[in-house]
């Protein structure tokens, strides 16, 4: 994505359907595999950290942040297009989306924000 954040091709079919479909179904394959023999769940902070303790459960929550990570990436990128934003403004926020996702994110709702505003003050952003 960074090299062609405006290519259908790369963040539609690839990056955003493609990888994170393969992820999505990697992650079912672990969960069913390792969830129903890890200890804890999802009811509370405590639960969560037990459940990941078992190294499988891990590995799926890992799998969930790398397909979620970059399906909101190439999204990102679509809507960059199809808003007219500067590409580079989003390959700035690609890495950090991909490392951290919320800050990647948060990062490019900014920016979205002031560059629209400051390219079309009537967008309704």
């Amino acid at each position: 994505m960074l090299a062609a954040p405006r290519t259908r091709l790369v963040t539609w079919w690839i990056c955003g359907l493609g990888i994170p479909g393969l992820l999505a179904a990697l992650y079912a394959l672990l969960m069913l595999l390792y969830a129903p023999h890890a200890e804890g769940g999802f009811s509370s902070l405590a639960q969560v950290a037990l459940l990941f303790r078992h190294d499988g459960v891990l590995l799926a929550g890992w799998v969930h942040y790398l397909a979620f990570d970059m399906f909101i990436g190439a999204w990102m990128c679509r809507l960059a297009v199809a808003e007219n934003m500067n590409p580079w403004a989003v390959r700035l926020c690609l890495p950090p989306t991909f490392l951290v996702g919320p800050v990647g994110l948060l990062l490019f709702l900014i920016l979205r924000f002031f560059l629209l505003r400051r390219v079309s003050p009537g967008h309704p952003s």
